[in-house]
């Protein structure tokens, strides 16, 4: 990429649109193509196809999404493939159409079989049965990924797509009902905190083992792919990762100890809500094909909560 292309991020506001705008805009790109929500129905191919047409990009991030956590997914699966199926075939399409030279498409590890081996390497993809309670999520995914891998071989195009680990970080949606496992855990304690409640109440047994990676660090490779990897030496795809992992229970001890740095001396107990279900018990990426690529993770967990925990405060 250079300077000046023109460089369209679908869902710029998001969790992962945003740090990549950000990474952008530190390495002096000059020409970065956004488009809100209300302007641009992402949901329509019409209005897709007229956007493309308009603004012409030269490379594009993939990075808009519907995205919940386990109660959302459980909830509204109609809702996660329908419009995730069709904001992916969209944009993909209108890549194709308009001649994009390369599109970063990013899916999620729920993709990959609930019991399979661990950590999960790209082959496992489609060797399993999924999660149920964020299959439709993951299918939608699944169809994205195939459809960018059909596009290449079919008419040449350089689309790649990449696996993220769960992610975090600022820009994150705090949703104590329907966000992803660690924001809510930071609203949880950080509302315990400030009311003085004594305890939270957290889905599950606290046993499944989760991989997170800094949004920030996500958006530092896959600019690093778009600028140095074309889809030839990615594959169909490939895992982005820090290749370490911890079980639910010892995040909670984290984002609690984080949360509680400033009042010591203060307790607040954790109560397991069994009822609810856990999830995969282990997702962990193999990371071993983006490490050859030369890129690594750099931020520690911990110190990665302390900057969402910061930013989540700063929107308060």
């Amino acid at each position: 990429m250079n300077k000046t292309d023109k460089i369209y991020i679908a869902g710029h506001r998001g969790l992962v649109g945003s740090a990549i705008q950000r990474n952008l805009i530190s390495q002096g790109y000059e020409n970065i193509i956004t488009q809100p929500h209300s302007e641009l129905d992402l949901i329509s191919q019409n209005d897709v196809d007229d956007f493309f047409a308009k603004a012409k990009p030269d490379y594009v991030f993939l990075a808009a999404a519907k995205v919940g956590g386990i109660r959302a997914n459980s909830k509204y699966p109609a809702d996660f493939i329908y419009q995730n199926m069709l904001i992916g075939f969209n944009i993909v399409n209108a890549a194709y159409k308009h001649k994009v030279k390369k599109l970063l498409n990013l899916g999620s590890s729920c993709i990959y079989p609930k019991m399979a081996s661990q950590p999960l390497k790209e082959e496992y993809l489609l060797t399993g049965a999924l999660e149920s309670t964020n299959d439709a999520y993951a299918i939608a995914k699944i169809a994205v990924i195939k459809l960018c891998s059909a596009m290449n071989k079919q008419y040449g195009t350089n689309f790649i797509s990449v696996m993220p680990a769960n992610l975090y970080g600022p820009g994150d949606t705090y949703d104590i009902k329907n966000g992803h496992v660690l924001p809510s855990m930071i609203q949880k304690f950080h509302h315990a905190k400030i009311s003085g409640t004594d305890s939270v109440t957290l889905w599950g047994d606290g046993s499944p083992y989760r991989e997170f990676l800094f949004n920030e660090d996500l958006a530092c490779a896959v600019v690093h792919l778009m600028q140095n990897m074309d889809a030839a030496d990615i594959g169909e795809f490939i895992n982005i990762g820090s290749g370490k992992d911890q079980t639910i229970k010892e995040l909670a001890e984290l984002v609690r100890q984080v949360v509680y740095t400033d009042a010591p001396q203060r307790e607040c107990a954790i109560t397991w809500d069994t009822s609810k279900p856990n999830g995969t018990p282990r997702k962990l990426l193999d990371v071993s094909r983006l490490n050859a690529l030369g890129w690594r993770a750099e931020t520690p967990l911990r110190e990665g909560i302390i900057k969402a925990y910061e930013a989540f405060c700063e929107k308060k």
